[in-house]
């Protein structure tokens, strides 16, 4: 206020004056400057400022998350409990994903099996379960309830399998299992019982449809095991299961072989035979045919022939093989039988791996002028003929003990 007062005070004498409104003027912005300055502020001592900072509370801590939502739990039998999946509850899209990649499969030896009839065979043959998504409780009480005790069951919706399901037709059932391991699995007894001493190696088998019906049809043949070398589409992959028809849970299926290490899983003294389409006696189909197959015919696949042209590789080793047809007899030993693919055939390894055991080429006659035969189909042809010739000699060799030829 005295400020204040001394402004005025000097305003009124500058008016007076001569010349006194411009000195008015000039006294009057001065005494504005003068109002405008900011007051100084006054720091107090280090001591007390120290203490004051010691004195103030610390920031407080953001408050924790919320709880996840509790899960739903329901009872689906006596020991054994389901969860209902959430809305927006994204686990089965996510692992179906993942399990159908090749690499995620051999990195962490996990597979996906959908519908109640292979969940069933694979449980029942001792593959362990990890996660079991379900639509109905009906799906459930198809399987064995000891078994799924193993496993995590969730409950989703239907539209949810129907929408990550590779089915024409969803059965509302997709299961997440441990690789199998044949040197662990129980197969049924009813395969072991009817078990020949028949092998089948596959040489390039790359249509995972053809594959998971050579599967089929080794099982229903009664192969002892199937041996599949490096070149063949994985045998779990989902197109190969659904295929297989449940063949991977009757019988030992070894994959991913080579060629160096394939004899190591052969018993000793095995023959091993290759079966082959083409007809020695020619494309017109003239010729002895008796004639032609007594000579050792001399195999070159169309392997080879490519291996040649791309690598101008020549002399390349192909032993020759003597041919039969394949309903001769070639069972006189335990027998394999290597069936090719139906890109590049059969390859030179297998010709020497069934040269070095004496084996031969089986032939399977087709009428002039048509392509060679589908693979699967090829197999099928083969194998059920090995099968009817072994059981033919172990019936003979019955009925030789029982009625013994008089020395």
């Amino acid at each position: 206020m005295a400020a204040l007062g001394r402004l005025a005070a000097g305003l009124c004498r500058a008016l007076l004056r001569p010349g006194g409104p411009r000195e008015a003027a000039a006294a009057g912005r001065r005494g504005v400057r003068a109002l405008r300055r900011s007051p100084v502020r006054v720091l107090p001592p280090l001591k007390e400022r120290g203490a004051a900072g010691e004195k103030q509370p610390s920031p407080k801590k953001p408050p924790p998350p919320p709880p996840p939502p509790a899960v739903e739990r329901s009872s689906a039998g006596p020991g054994l409990w389901y969860e209902k999946a959430a809305p927006g509850d994204r686990r089965l899209g996510k692992v179906v994903t993942i399990t159908k990649s090749k690499k995620f499969r051999d990195h962490h030896g996990k597979v996906l099996l959908e519908g109640p009839r292979l969940i069933k065979d694979a449980l029942e043959a001792g593959a362990v379960p990890h996660t079991l998504f379900f639509s109905t409780m009906g799906h459930l009480k198809e399987l064995p309830e000891a078994k799924l005790k193993q496993a995590s069951l969730v409950k989703v919706k239907f539209e949810d399998i129907k929408s990550w399901s590779d089915l024409v037709t969803p059965q509302g059932l997709i299961g997440i299992f441990s690789k199998p391991d044949h040197s662990k699995m129980s197969y049924p007894a009813a395969q072991l019982i009817s078990s020949l001493p028949l092998l089948l190696i596959c040489d390039n088998i790359r249509d995972p449809g053809n594959l998971g019906t050579i599967l089929r049809s080794a099982a229903g043949a009664g192969c002892e095991k199937v041996l599949l070398t490096k070149g063949c589409v994985d045998p779990w992959e989902p197109k190969v299961l659904r295929a297989g028809m449940g063949a991977h849970f009757r019988l030992p299926i070894i994959a991913n072989l080579d060629w160096e290490s394939l004899p190591s899983n052969l018993p000793a003294g095995i023959q091993v035979c290759v079966a082959d389409n083409k007809d020695p006696r020619g494309a017109d189909g003239t010729g002895s045919a008796p004639d032609s197959l007594k000579a050792p015919v001399k195999s070159k696949p169309k392997a080879a022939l490519e291996h040649e042209d791309e690598e101008g590789e020549e002399g390349v080793c192909i032993p020759e093989l003597p041919a039969q047809y394949y309903y001769e007899s070639w069972t006189q030993t335990p027998a394999a039988v290597v069936i090719g693919g139906e890109t590049h055939g059969l390859s030179p390894d297998a010709l020497r791996l069934a040269a070095s055991t004496g084996g031969k080429r089986l032939v399977i006659p087709v009428v002039p002028g048509v392509d060679s035969l589908n693979s699967a189909i090829a197999a099928a042809i083969v194998l059920f003929e090995g099968k009817r010739q072994l059981l033919q000699r172990h019936k003979q060799e019955e009925e030789r003990q029982k009625f013994p030829v008089a020395g």
